[in-house]
């Protein structure tokens, strides 16, 4: 089976919600409507940084979904991408979808300047981390959370 990585559009909406709902269990967090929509339509803002892209199957079903955002970089006077969101269905993982997200990620990152890409994951998402860790470079960096 083959897969296409490709940006999401207008229509994607209900291919997106299964994979996002699925991304947002594994994560123990609630998905209601009402931050489904907040979600959907920062996607689909042009001002908004908020990007996401699919992976579809041959069939055009997405089995694969990325958000990423272009953030500033002030130590290095650049741009670069974050990566917010990274979720591959069940029955596509192993395939390599994961590491052709981030790399369709990492392709965005050099289209605006930088080829640099970013993200955390959970420290037990160890499934994850075997394929980030051949990817790219485990940093030293320690993260905050501040809460309202």
């Amino acid at each position: 089976m083959t897969h296409e990585i490709r940006p999401s559009t207008e229509e994607d909406f209900f291919g997106w919600l299964p994979l996002f709902e699925a991304y947002c269990r594994f994560y123990e967090t609630e998905l209601d409507d009402a931050k489904a929509l907040i979600v959907w339509n920062w996607i689909r803002d042009e001002h908004d940084p908020l990007q996401a892209a699919f992976a579809v199957d041959d069939e055009g079903k997405p089995v694969g979904l990325v958000h990423y955002r272009v953030v500033p970089d002030s130590l290095s006077a650049t741009k670069g991408m974050y990566l917010d969101d990274l979720y591959v269905a069940d029955e596509a993982r192993g395939s390599g979808l994961g590491r052709s997200l981030i790399e369709y990620v990492h392709a965005r990152a050099a289209e605006i300047g930088s080829a640099g890409v970013s993200w955390i994951t959970a420290a037990d998402n160890e499934y994850a981390q075997r394929i980030y860790d051949e990817v790219a470079t485990r940093t030293s960096w320690v993260t905050y959370e501040m809460h309202a």
